[in-house]
């Protein structure tokens, strides 16, 4: 089963996911989501907490079945053909899943041994690159050199999609720094495609070139980097401009801004006042909330 020509990696038709009920009423993860990540990307999904990024991430690697809708890997539907969508695909999730009692070579050798076709020698090379003792044990690793451990697994799959959730969540500055970088230099080396959910606006700003926000389980905004932040304006609360008002957040120094979908007037925003922006505009209403 292979790819069709201008097919994306990475697709959703309509993906809605269903839980059950939580404080009184069914918990909706995802809604009507329709999205295509486009080859050679590295996109970043982005969203609070309960927004639904694991659940598309865990759809995506066959963990999760949409309660409507469908999704496809490669072509794949990875429901339904597990087996095949996983073989295109290299997964890291936020805390790497490693064996504390095996070290850094016996966790590349299982992985070869798992995976056809797993290149031992990129994986071993990506990890002495970073200093990373192939004898030490999983469980005298740092933080960040076991999510480096986690992510030259998933490089040495040779996989066409990586799907990253999370992974640098608990690691300092310049363990991320240290991963992101390894990252875009797998990506460009070897034409795949990533969707790296983070937090941190300044990891996206320095990795990725795509952008998706999610929030209450809908895409917010689906663009590039550069037209998202070419596509918006800043103003004070009570400035009108001809566009689309996102919303009104509070900026660092605790004052009000307005973001708006508009080609002049205000002033730019920056890729944070656009992530923020979106994100509150994504907040479901007050009676929707938990108590």
């Amino acid at each position: 089963m292979t790819l069709a020509i201008g097919s994306p990696p990475l697709q959703t038709y309509a993906v809605s996911k269903t839980y059950g009920r939580r404080f009184g009423r069914r918990t909706k993860a995802l809604r009507n989501v329709d999205l295509a990540i486009p080859a050679g990307s590295i996109t970043a999904l982005v969203g609070p907490n309960g927004a639904g990024k694991s659940t598309l991430i865990r759809g995506f690697v066959g963990f999760e079945r949409p309660t409507s809708g469908r999704m496809t890997v490669m072509g794949i539907d990875p429901w339904r053909h597990r087996g095949e969508a996983i073989a295109r695909a290299g997964y890291v999730p936020q805390n790497a899943s490693l064996y504390r009692s095996l070290t850094v070579a016996q966790h590349l050798d299982m992985a070869a041994s798992l995976r056809r076709g797993f290149d031992r020698t990129l994986a071993r090379g990506r990890l002495r690159q970073l200093d990373i003792p192939l004898d030490r044990r999983a469980g005298e690793l740092s933080g960040g050199q076991q999510a480096q451990v986690g992510l030259a697994l998933a490089l040495g799959t040779r996989a066409e999609v990586l799907l990253l959730d999370e992974p640098l969540a608990s690691l300092d500055p310049l363990a991320r720094r240290e991963f992101l970088a390894v990252l875009v230099s797998a990506v460009r080396a070897d034409g795949s495609t990533a969707l790296l959910s983070s937090h941190v606006i300044t990891d996206i700003e320095s990795a990725c070139d795509r952008l998706v926000v999610l929030g209450g389980g809908r895409i917010m905004l689906d663009d590039t980097l550069a037209a998202a932040v070419g596509s918006h304006r800043i103003t004070a609360p009570d400035e009108r401009l001809a566009g689309d008002l996102i919303s009104t957040f509070p900026a660092r120094a605790g004052e009000l801004k307005a973001l708006w979908r508009a080609d002049e007037g205000g002033r730019p925003a920056n890729l944070d006042e656009v992530v923020l922006g979106y994100l509150v505009s994504g907040r479901p209403p007050r009676s929707e909330r938990p108590n």
